[in-house]
């Protein structure tokens, strides 16, 4: 009998617990901010909004390519390699001496994260009875929402010992995850692929939404007309279309344009952006309003930030039977459209006095609400015009527009709110940070309606399951 039969609930586990440990440090980070700041002095805002973009763009310009990779030549053995990059960066990271050197170290984290995550979903799919698989991934898939509602408290918490062990925290639960999966899980790989993906198209990728996001956040101070933000302007634009040329000619593309004449799935692509990138921008905005103008500490605010994620699986499962009823579209749209509602009455409720019931609360938990009717619906619901073939490749990509998305929110959060001295100036900025992103929310919900799939068959549990997999 294979080890895959003897242990499958142990081998779930360990897959389970590095995506958990992956996906937890894209949420954890955004409290340790204030911390991170005060510790490398002189660090400015748009210095630090690197240590989270560095993150999204890596990981999404190597996300695709990095899942192929694996299946060409053994996901086990991209999965270990995956968690152990993971793990020496994490504890790179806990050991930086200034600002750059974190990023760098974050970098690498990425890179780890973008191999480890699909090579431990094949790993999943691969080692389970075919009778129980959907509900294997179904518990894998749950790992990243679990970790987004749990991140901003286990951030809080970690905080408050220091920012590092948000990082050093991987430490011991990656080198335990390593030794479990050498011994425990089985390898595997897809014979039908047999090409290298396009990597310098992936490369290509990263420089181009890099220097996007270096003109967005060092706008402000450079100056808009200034000739280094004219430069990242143009950088931005020729890397963009190199990436156009070789997605063409490449066998592989990261983004094959094939995909995107499939209706559905280009505007779900274009949902998936724009959907992320008020959602990033809230979730800093709201953070540095309370630790930076109410004064809270890094605790109190990841316990303030935790019950607007614990809105997501509640009202998932609510968007998941109206789609049956209503175009998942509208579905989305109405998601997107309460999320921006949500920040627009948050900046309408603060001010100088720290009232988080009344002021922060309402606004965050209407925007998780949202967040739930969106979020899961673009997932499941993005591939289901693409040949089953294509449904894992179409789920990453959407997944790396999410991520892009990310790198952008954050930019204009950075971009908007600038360096503001003293209260009024700090409220009104926060407050076109909080109208900026419901503006970008909203045409959101105007691209929703486009993603509806053709077919507007219901989604079923095991294709959730296994498309959502990709946002986790």
């Amino acid at each position: 009998m294979p080890k895959s039969s003897q242990r499958p609930g142990l081998i779930l586990t360990v897959l389970s617990l590095a995506a958990f440990m992956a996906s937890l440090d894209v949420f954890i980070v955004n409290v340790a901010f204030d911390d991170i700041g005060h510790d490398f002095s002189g660090t400015t805002l748009s210095q630090l909004s690197w240590v989270l973009n560095a993150y999204a763009i890596v990981y999404a310009a190597l996300l695709v390519p990095a899942g192929r990779i694996a299946d060409r030549y053994g996901r086990k053995g991209g999965f270990l390699v995956g968690l152990a990059v993971f793990t020496v960066a994490s504890a790179a990271c806990a050991a930086s001496d200034g600002i750059w050197v974190l990023v760098a170290c974050r970098v690498l984290q990425a890179a780890g994260a973008a191999l480890l995550t699909p090579a431990s979903l094949g790993l999943v799919v691969a080692a389970t009875r075919p009778e129980e698989r959907a509900r294997a991934v179904r518990i894998w898939a749950a790992t990243g929402a679990l970790a987004a509602a749990l991140g901003p408290a286990v951030g809080g918490i970690l905080v408050e010992a220091s920012w590092r062990w948000v990082f050093l925290v991987n430490v011991p639960i990656g080198i335990g995850a390593l030794i479990a999966a050498a011994a425990w899980v089985p390898r595997s790989r897809d014979e039908s692929v047999t090409r290298i993906p396009d990597v310098l198209g992936a490369l290509l990728l990263a420089v181009s939404i890099g220097a996007l996001t270096l003109g967005l956040v060092e706008g402000p101070s450079w100056g808009w007309t200034d000739g280094r933000t004219d430069t990242a302007w143009v950088i931005a634009v020729a890397a963009f279309a190199g990436f156009v040329v070789s997605s063409r000619r490449h066998a592989v593309p990261v983004i094959d344009p094939s995909l995107l004449r499939v209706r559905a799935f280009a505007w779900s692509n274009a949902t998936s952006l724009l959907f992320a990138a008020p959602f990033a921008a809230a979730l800093l905005t709201n953070i540095l309003w309370m630790q930076q103008v109410w004064g809270y500490s890094a605790i109190r605010t990841g316990f303030a930030v935790a019950p607007g994620p614990l809105m997501v699986p509640i009202f998932a499962a609510v968007a998941h039977r109206l789609s049956t009823r209503v175009p998942v579209g509208r579905v989305v749209a109405l998601g997107c459209l309460l999320m921006g509602a949500g920040g627009v009455l948050t900046s309408l409720s603060v001010d100088a006095t720290p009232n988080y019931a009344t002021s922060v609360l309402p606004g965050w938990l209407i925007g998780g609400v949202g967040v739930g009717l969106a979020l899961p619906s673009i997932l499941s619901s993005a591939t289901a015009d693409l040949p089953a073939a294509r449904a894992a490749t179409g789920s990453a990509i959407v997944n790396m527009n999410r991520q892009i998305g990310t790198a952008l929110g954050v930019s204009l959060v950075v971009a908007v709110l600038g360096s503001p001295v003293g209260y009024a100036a700090a409220h009104t900025a926060f407050q076109h940070s909080w109208w900026a992103f419901a503006a970008v929310a909203v045409l959101a919900a105007l691209a929703a309606p486009g993603m509806t799939p053709a077919a507007a068959a219901p989604v079923t549990a095991p294709e959730l399951s296994v498309r959502a997999v990709a946002g986790s």
